[in-house]
């Protein structure tokens, strides 16, 4: 299977993919690609910009189209795009042509799993890992994830009820 991990920052994406990794050792998971752009030394501002967004995104794209069976993503071109679409700075023929670049990669995979802002929030949100473009993608993602024709699953709870709900789902 290839399952994408997603939701808006500090949700808990990266701690549930440690909670598979135990559990799931003949998966290869695919961090997200602020990171592996990092380490092969894209520099990004400081607050990501758009044009940071959209570089992600297509990296995004392109790990989705390389990879094969049995991968796990740490956030997918779904995030990209909410991310984006929070930025309101696109005018909406540049926004329509991302979505369909989304759109095309995106039934590569079988199962997005969502993470959303819990109510009460667990997690939190400091000032400086800016609170309101949090919120305002989860906002998107609760609409853009169903949106692709892929199955989607929410998924909420302690870390260890996380990794129960994925682990029973992909293994019915």
């Amino acid at each position: 299977m290839k399952i994408a991990v997603v939701g808006a920052h500090r949700t808990g994406k990266s701690t549930l993919i440690e909670e598979l990794k135990g559990s799931l050792p003949e998966y290869i998971f695919k961090d997200e690609p602020y990171y592996l752009m990092d380490e092969e030394g894209h520099i990004f501002s400081d607050i990501p910009s758009l044009d940071d967004y959209i570089l992600q995104l297509e990296f995004s794209i392109e790990l989705i189209a390389d990879s094969e069976q049995d991968v796990i993503f740490d956030r997918c071109p779904i995030d990209m795009l909410a991310y984006i679409q929070a930025q309101n700075e696109l005018d909406t023929d540049y926004l329509s042509l991302l979505y369909h670049k989304v759109e095309n990669v995106i039934t590569e995979l079988d199962l997005i799993v969502f993470l959303p802002i819990e109510e009460p929030d667990g997690i939190g949100c400091d000032e400086s890992d800016l609170p309101q473009l949090r919120k305002e993608v989860d906002e998107i993602l609760h609409d853009l994830v169903w949106d692709f024709g892929i199955e989607v699953m929410e998924v909420q709870g302690s870390p260890l009820s996380r990794k129960n709900q994925v682990m029973k789902h992909i293994q019915k």
